[in-house]
């Protein structure tokens, strides 16, 4: 199959803009009917007329507001590719942040709290498994991986796990939910919603075992958001760190049973060595 010359490419990208042959000649240093035959080629490679004529104006048909969306695309790749090795442009391409999908979402929040406000800072955001994830951040595809976990050293790709964040997990309900005389009563009479495999979860085991409690689960949900809705609908008691549900805390629409579970949660956020890392990855890598 014949490919696209993107020399003709970058010749109609040229006149779409300008709107005007004469002006996009002098700008390229080529004669009219030069760039005219360029553009004719073009058009009988794609198999439609890019523009119309309008008294002395080009103006786009369907086919070329198409072409030129798909032109700046790729002339814009390759100005970002440039800037990123030579690290002198200002253009930036967008930060790809990662996150497991049962990651807290205002731990996510928190971590790209430094970006919000920034009118340079475009971010991806893409959830999925662990292994999802730390494929695509091996392959480049990802600029950081957020997880409650470091990953295992793989022989592909020499991970670095920063930890950002440590929080407290505690026991959150509504406040008719949190009668009892002691942690061992509350763990004993109340339905709870849990976490799913983690290392939250070894640690509540670990606890309800030295305890010798038998409590009862009634949700054993792999999603923080909907651990933090079901508390909320005074479903039961929640087992997660402090982050989930900080803005029911702040509005006293749950509160946190007074009792320690000694059960910390990590936050991580996870990269590969590069030789050309993200410029904005320097203000989100710090401890909170």
């Amino acid at each position: 199959m014949e490919t696209l010359n993107y020399h003709h490419l970058r010749y109609f990208r040229e006149v779409a803009h300008e709107g005007n042959l004469t002006r996009a000649a002098d700008r390229l240093n080529l004669s009219q009917s030069a760039l005219s035959s360029q553009i004719r080629t073009l058009e009988d490679r794609l198999g439609h007329a890019l523009f119309d004529r309008t008294g002395r104006r080009l103006v786009l048909t369907e086919a070329g507001r198409i072409a030129l969306n798909h032109a700046d695309r790729i002339f814009g790749t390759g100005k970002e590719l440039i800037d990123t090795l030579e690290r002198t442009g200002t253009a930036r391409a967008p930060l790809r942040v990662g996150a497991l999908s049962t990651l807290s979402r205002n731990f996510q929040m928190r971590f790209l709290e430094p970006l919000l406000h920034s009118d340079d800072a475009d971010v991806i955001l893409k959830s999925g498994s662990e292994a999802v994830l730390l494929r695509a951040l091996t392959d480049l595809r990802l600029d950081v991986v957020l997880s409650t976990a470091p990953p295992k050293e793989t022989d592909e790709a020499a991970f670095i796990a920063w930890k950002i964040d440590e929080q407290p997990v505690g026991l959150f309900g509504r406040k008719d939910r949190l009668k009892g005389e002691s942690l061992a009563a509350l763990l004993q009479t109340q339905p709870l919603i849990l976490p799913t495999e983690s290392a939250l979860r070894t640690g509540f085991e670990a606890l309800v075992a030295r305890m010798a409690l038998t409590p009862r689960i009634a949700f054993d949900v792999d999603d923080m958001a909907m651990a933090r809705v079901l508390a909320r609908a005074g479903a039961g008691l929640a087992i997660v760190p402090s982050v989930v549900v900080q803005d029911e805390l702040r509005s006293g629409l749950l509160q946190r049973a007074p009792y320690s579970l000694d059960i910390m949660e990590s936050f991580y956020a996870v990269t590969i060595r590069r030789s050309f890392p993200h410029p904005l990855l320097s203000q989100l890598l710090t401890p909170s």
